[in-house]
């Protein structure tokens, strides 16, 4: 689990919530299923309208990875991209041929079987650079989707106020439901900005970080595989790819345990 997304939102939805009961005020006074259609349907219609389907589906895919640690092992590929080094070192980089079955990593086992068909170094880092940015745009369309529904919940809360108040216009004779009636229409309001400043903006970060994380591995990764490629003492190697760690926080005490 990652606790800094779930204590996040406990924190914030606790502030609010608390906020709200020492004003007076009953959590079930914002408890309102129609602002809530309102507000999560036409945010969800909205993104579908600017996202293709196949992306709006990979993005709600993607929220597990807010609130569970990624299971990416950047330690774990500089180990298995140094004995690659030590073995290609020992019988030469067409001996990497008959392991290419065990490689998990698609990234990684396309950059090994270009080396291993004989890909110069120059050629090989311009393929594979090509296919990171393809991933990458790919990647990058995740959190976009995130952020577009926090743009637009906050508006169409709004809508949802205007639709409630509409309907309190048609019962002005009776001003006792009048000042019930704005106080419900004000509901969709809450929603639409709380779901986008609360959820959807902030999920739109931490995807971003995630993403970024994974690239920096698939930039790693390529780095390894041109090194071996070119020869290089896997000592060597495992120095330069330890450096890759500096750009990702959470591998920040990892990375000084092994230069230690």
């Amino acid at each position: 689990m990652d606790i800094g997304t779930i204590m996040g939102l406990l924190v914030a939805a606790g502030a609010i919530l608390l906020g709200l009961m020492l004003e007076g005020g009953q959590i079930a006074q914002i408890l309102q299923p129609t602002a809530a259609l309102i507000v999560f349907g036409g945010t969800f219609g909205a993104i579908m309208v600017q996202f293709p389907v196949r992306v709006v589906l990979a993005a709600f895919r993607s929220l597990a990875t807010i609130f569970f640690v990624p299971k990416s092992d950047p330690l774990g590929t500089i180990q298995e991209i140094v004995a690659i080094a030590h073995k290609a070192r020992r019988e030469g980089i067409v001996s990497l041929d008959r392991d290419l079955d065990k490689i998990q990593s698609p990234f990684m086992k396309k950059a090994l079987m270009l080396a291993v068909d004989g890909t110069e170094p120059g050629e090989l880092r311009k393929m594979m650079e090509l296919e990171l940015e393809k991933q990458g745009e790919h990647e990058d369309n995740i959190p976009k989707v995130f952020e577009s529904a926090g743009g637009f919940s906050p508006t169409i809360g709004i809508i949802g106020a205007i639709l409630g108040l509409i309907q309190v216009m048609q019962h002005l004779d009776n001003i006792n439901e009048v000042g019930k009636g704005i106080a419900v229409a004000f509901v969709a309001t809450v929603y639409g900005v709380g779901a986008a400043n609360l959820l959807l903006l902030p999920a739109a970060g931490k995807l971003r970080i995630r993403t970024r994380e994974e690239q920096i591995i698939r930039e790693m990764t390529l780095e390894g595989v041109i090194s071996i490629l070119e020869g290089m003492n896997p000592r060597m190697i495992e120095n330069k790819l330890i450096s890759f760690l500096a750009e990702m926080p959470a591998q920040e005490k990892e990375r000084e345990q092994v230069q230690a």
